[in-house]
């Protein structure tokens, strides 16, 4: 066999045969414990599968969420993570889109059913079958999903990101979640020159609102409850901020919006945002609060508003997020964190003491 054979042979052993084998990641074994070492087998790469090495993986707030059983059916033990920057190490023999090397990601899920009428229009994450959530969810075989808060993870190449070369990892890694709900929305509802959107709460989400509608070319107003995050809500691009703990806010603003989107996940009184909007505007909700809101017909029937909803992208929309953020620079601020002090993380997010996402350094897991 000559040495260009030996190296072919190599490389198709490697893209068809690896193993991930034994995963080291964190997990929580209930919804009363606190997250700790676990490890676990990640199953061997299929013809269409990319083993990512994870560099990188985003805390969502969903996390915390999921991970406490707060939104019931959690599936334990459970590796949360659904921000997940990393290079590929291993190929499936029929892999077309990546190679060993590259710079990807992956969002909230790893696969859906691909036939329905949304799979087919690439909006995957409202498939009507089902779709196979990064973690705390099931794959075709009923096989459980582990996220990102490990070594590796195994996926399909067709709910793969390609990360854009100008983009750093770590700050990356937000935009496959916080990102993508935040420019969905704001695609959809045609964010840009000569719009005045309104976004809703400073935070984890909110911070991406800003820098994505101000790049789309909007007139960014931040509506905060106090004034304390004002010097950075400018610095990122909105043109305007207003405390809504002010009574005089919601007058001064009134019919002023074409779109609103609402980050909060605290109760709020929709019927007052809902006022500031124009007529034929529109709000959004992306947060999720845990009680109903009682909505008035008339408040929307008086300006034509319209109320609704947005969950993340499809693969497709994320991955036009993710090249519409590397033409424009645009990243998470964040905070690194090793993965030993993930739960003092997760405790700071519910005080809000993070400006304004947690990223976990997985190299971190080496020294464990």
């Amino acid at each position: 066999m000559s040495v260009k054979e030996a190296t072919i042979d190599r490389e198709e052993s490697t893209r068809s045969t690896a193993s991930s084998g034994t995963t080291r990641g964190y997990a929580t074994l209930t919804a009363k414990a606190k997250l700790a070492p676990f490890s676990f087998e990640r199953r061997q790469p299929r013809e269409h599968d990319v083993l990512i090495d994870i560099q990188y993986c985003g805390i969502c707030h969903s996390d915390i969420h999921q991970a406490r059983d707060e939104w019931g059916d959690a599936i334990f033990p459970m590796v949360p993570g659904h921000e997940i920057t990393g290079i590929v190490r291993t190929v499936g023999g029929k892999v077309a889109k990546f190679k060993v090397g590259d710079r990807v990601g992956v969002g909230c899920f790893v696969d859906s059913c691909r036939t329905c009428p949304e799979c087919r229009q690439g909006m995957e994450q409202y498939c009507e079958v089902r779709t196979s959530w990064t973690y705390n969810g099931r794959e075709k075989d009923e096989t459980p999903t582990y996220g990102g808060y490990s070594e590796n993870v195994v996926v399909d190449e067709n709910y793969v990101l390609r990360i854009p070369d100008g983009l750093p990892l770590d700050a990356t890694a937000p935009l496959l979640c916080a990102g993508i709900t935040l420019y969905s929305p704001l695609k959809h509802w045609k964010a840009g020159p000569g719009k005045k959107v309104a976004i809703v709460g400073m935070g984890g989400l909110g911070h991406m609102g800003v820098k994505l509608a101000h790049a789309l070319g909007g007139e960014v107003t931040v509506l905060s409850q106090s004034l304390r995050k004002q010097e950075d809500g400018l610095r990122l691009g909105a043109d305007h901020y207003y405390a809504t703990t002010d009574p005089g806010t919601f007058t001064k603003l009134e019919r002023h919006f074409d779109l609103i989107i609402n980050t909060v996940s605290a109760d709020l009184n929709w019927n007052d945002y809902l006022k500031l909007l124009k007529v034929d505007g529109s709000m959004v909700v992306v947060g999720l609060p845990e009680n109903e809101n009682a909505v008035k017909a008339g408040v929307l029937a008086r300006g034509r508003r319209s109320l609704a909803g947005s969950a993340i992208g499809g693969i497709r929309e994320t991955q036009e997020m993710l090249d519409f953020c590397g033409e424009h620079k645009i990243v998470s601020d964040i905070e690194i964190t090793p993965i030993q002090k993930v739960n003092e993380a997760y405790e700071r997010v519910l005080k809000s003491d993070v400006r304004y996402r947690f990223v976990i350094d997985m190299a971190s897991l080496k020294g464990h």
